[in-house]
């Protein structure tokens, strides 16, 4: 028990009273006391306009302040300022924090203010500026909300002190709680309920008022389930159905994502639309702290590009080698890209706090509709029948008009005129006192024909306004109609896509998070691109010719391994194969696909891509030409810890001009000069050697001449020769260009280092060879721009001359 002491009397004849109170019941009536203060006045909205008191305060000092979308925007601290001033004395920022919610696009699917300035972000990532810099005004949909608010249609009531009148509730052009949904949370009880789609929830209503006994599932069919102001994706709809009969379930949100290249080496998952209330910091961060904590692979980087123009746009860049669609599964599972939203329809009905399931929230909003319209229709009712009272009676006195004003005239006063003129015509009070009170000059003829006009269409509106409130078939007609105008006007598409929870296969379960380390062929194409593809069965139409075809080398490996790329420097560069882009398997032609050298390697000025090695040391080794005829057959032994590393010695002014892995060790070393001298001989005839040697002497070559060729052909197959001959050596330009395809047999193996056989005999005006390969077939020749050129037949004659060149070949290699 507690004692609880009046205070002391004041000296007289007063007594000293002492009550004892229980304080169980004082906890518990007070405690009831402060709950329902929450529940009723702050945390939770009424089911008929979906506002809470806040809100709508806001909404009805905004519209008496005039700030309606035809007029300016004001500062926030102004309506914030006259709205708690007078209606909610509970501080400038829970009501500021109310004004900006209902001007985010992101948090409500109809807004309710149009802000200007910066109202925040998705996800609350950049907070809104404060209340001195933005601006607001009310929006089209809001002012439907207050539409015919002074016409009888909602209850008055006192506002904190009494000095004010306010709203309990607003009419509601349309069903603010299911369209903008609510969250709040009070004492014992809380309410979160989504947003929908304004022209489905006005369906699923105007379906309700002609079938007033439609059950829940025919009613989902015109709301299927919430519509997110940020779209987005929601998997499984058990739980939607549950909350939809009941008022409580849940449902799962994922964002809207893509899989694109995002570079020329990587791709990407592009988010473009996150769970509600869900901003890409939040996701960027998670992202972050799960790949510092090692509990999620495969990531390379994160970019938010979002901006006004684009809409929300989150990259999420996938490491290669890694399956995009496996560690979106990821991101799903770990990362708030996937949310789960849990619906819980409590709102108050008659001051009471309801869990509410679909057709009563549509029942509650419907009934409040049929009230406003009807009280609507008695007032305007009213207002035009005592309208019309006055002009019958101003009708009475222009009938005798003459008499009128010689019994006013007549008068002492306006009171015996007054009652002289109710006695003589039957004048109600108030018809004599609006006949006293008219200008002589409203009592023209034509003043007589526009009253008549006025009392025709007052007796006709009456007419309409009785027939609304005598048929209950007509009030809902009425009710229905404007709901469809209402959905005609601020009606958009639906932005989130609903998914069967079977709808989404799961990547996670099919497809493993790493690329497999598959064999695969590497491939560098002619004019420089790189790219790897599987092996397969040639595709439909991979026999016919395209852009990139021409693959100047191509060597074995697997998905994870790496080779080497050789330059013309005589350096090799470690190339990781799982960056390289994938070509579709199976005997694709065109390496359109791939990406150049450069997004890889970084070369020196000068320096070129000449071939690939697959870095085994086990095969029989990499075999070397350079421009001034030196050979070099390079021991296998690659370091492992560095990135690049050299393979010959050059001497000044010398570079490599061709370089092949051998397959066997059994193939024949092809030279060709720019003198048109080829020179054959067996691999074996070339020491391996250490990378730091310079090479031995491969061919000899002649005075001013210089190696335009260096290859290993297998003479196991058929191969061939192609020379292109000249004036001074050069393509471009040339007024005289021939060129020759000899088979490779034609010419005779040589010993190394000698001069080797004439390859093409020069005509009138040529004296120098341009271009020259030898190499298995079929072969493909190919422009600098990639584009392909048919060769010539073969001709037979080792030393013949050659034919005009048809089209300008820069490179030539074998089909990809």
């Amino acid at each position: 028990m507690a004692r609880r002491s009046s205070p002391t009397p004041p000296p007289g004849d007063f007594e000293e009273r002492i009550l004892d109170v229980d304080v169980v019941d004082e906890m518990q009536g007070s405690f009831l006391e402060y709950a329902y203060s929450v529940i009723y006045s702050r945390a939770l909205p009424d089911a008929r306009d979906g506002l809470k008191p806040v809100h709508r305060r806001i909404l009805y000092q905004a519209n008496e302040m005039g700030l309606r979308p035809e007029r300016g925007h004001v500062k926030c601290a102004r309506l914030v300022g006259e709205v708690m001033g007078r209606l909610h004395p509970h501080g400038d920022a829970s009501i500021y924090d109310s004004v900006v919610r209902m001007a985010q696009p992101f948090s409500m699917r109809l807004p309710l203010i149009d802000g200007h300035g910066n109202f925040g972000s998705l996800g609350n990532d950049d907070p809104p500026a404060a209340m001195r810099y933005t601006e607001s005004r009310l929006t089209a949909a809001s002012m439907s909300m207050v539409e015919s608010i002074h016409e009888d249609t909602v209850d008055f009531g006192p506002n904190y002190d009494g000095s004010e009148q306010e709203p309990g509730v607003l009419p509601a052009a349309f069903p603010n709680l299911l369209v903008n949904g609510a969250s709040g949370i009070a004492v014992g009880m809380a309410t979160n309920m989504p947003p929908h789609n304004l022209a489905e929830v006005v369906a699923a209503a105007r379906h309700l008022i002609k079938h007033p006994t439609a059950d829940l599932d025919t009613l989902m069919r015109f709301v299927p389930g919430p519509d997110l102001p940020t779209g987005g994706r929601i998997v499984g709809l058990s739980g939607i159905r549950d909350a939809y009969e009941s008022g409580r379930g849940t449902f799962k949100i994922r964002a809207t994502t893509a899989i694109e290249n995002v570079t020329a080496r990587r791709k990407g998952i592009v988010v473009t639309e996150l769970p509600y209330s869900v901003g890409p910091e939040k996701v960027i961060a998670k992202i972050k702290d799960l790949v510092n904590a090692k509990k999620l692979q495969g990531i390379a980087d994160v970019k938010d590009l979002t901006d006004r123009e684009h809409g929300l746009r989150l990259v999420i860049e996938v490491k290669n080698g890694f399956v995009p669609e496996a560690l979106l599964e990821q991101l799903f599972k770990l990362t708030p890209m996937e949310e789960t939203f849990g619906i819980n329809n409590v709102a108050l009905v008659d001051g009471q706090p309801l869990t509410l399931g679909l057709k009563e929230l549509l029942e509650v909003y419907v009934d409040h509709r049929f009230e406003v319209v009807r009280r609507r229709s008695e007032f305007r009712r009213r207002k035009r029948q005592e309208r019309l009272h006055l002009v019958e009676g101003l009708l009475v006195a222009l009938v005798d008009i003459d008499e009128v004003i010689a019994l006013i005239r007549s008068s002492d006063n306006a009171a015996q005129a007054k009652e002289r003129l109710m006695e003589r015509f039957s004048l109600s009070e108030i018809q004599t006192a609006y006949i006293l009170d008219t200008p002589l000059r409203r009592l023209t003829r034509f003043d007589r024909v526009e009253l008549e006009d006025e009392q025709q269409k007052l007796t006709g509106e009456i007419a309409e306004l009785t027939e609304i409130l005598e048929s209950d078939t007509r009030l809902r007609n009425v009710v229905s109609t404007e709901l469809g105008a209402v959905a005609k006007q601020f009606g958009t598409p639906r932005r989130t896509v609903l998914l069967a929870a079977g709808a989404v296969p799961s990547a996670a379960l099919t497809v493993p998070l790493e690329v497999a380390d598959d064999p695969c062929r590497v491939l560098l194409s002619s004019t420089g691109l790189l790219a790897r593809t599987t092996d397969g069965e040639p595709s439909e139409g991979s026999e016919q010719r395209a852009r990139h075809d021409a693959v100047a080398s191509a060597v074995t490996a697997t998905a994870r391994a790496d080779v080497g790329l050789v330059t013309s420097a005589g350096r090799v560069l470690r190339l990781p194969v799982i960056d390289l882009p994938q070509l579709p398997a199976g005997g694709a032609v065109s390496l359109a696909g791939g990406a150049a050298v450069s997004e890889f390697l970084r070369l020196e000025a000068g320096e070129r891509a000449l071939a690939l090695t697959t870095l085994d040391e086990s095969s029989p080794g990499l075999a070397l030409g350079t421009l001034q005829g030196v050979v070099k057959r390079v021991v296998p032994e690659w370091p492992a810890n560095k990135d690049e590393f050299e393979v010959i010695a050059l001497k000044e002014g010398d570079e490599v001009v061709g370089a092949v892995e051998l397959a066997t060790g059994d193939e024949d070393m092809v030279f060709i000069a720019s003198d048109a001298q080829l020179l054959r001989y067996p691999a074996g005839q070339v020491r391996p050697q250490g990378r730091p040697a310079g090479g031995m002497a491969g061919i000899k070559l002649s005075e001013g001449a210089r190696v335009l060729s260096f290859t290993a052909v297998d003479p196991a197959v058929d191969a061939v020769v192609l020379s292109v001959a000249s004036a001074s050596g050069t393509l471009a330009g040339a007024e005289h260009t021939t060129w020759k395809v000899t088979p490779f047999e034609q010419y005779p193996r040589k010993g190394r280092a000698t001069g080797g056989v004439r390859c093409q005999r020069f005509l009138r005006g040529e004296d120098a060879l341009a271009f020259a390969w030898a190499g298995a077939v079929p072969a493909l020749a190919s422009a600098a721009n990639g584009s392909p050129v048919e060769l010539p037949e073969r001709d037979p004659r080792r030393d013949g001359s050659g034919t005009p060149v048809t089209g300008q070949v820069a490179a030539v290699g074998s089909r990809a």
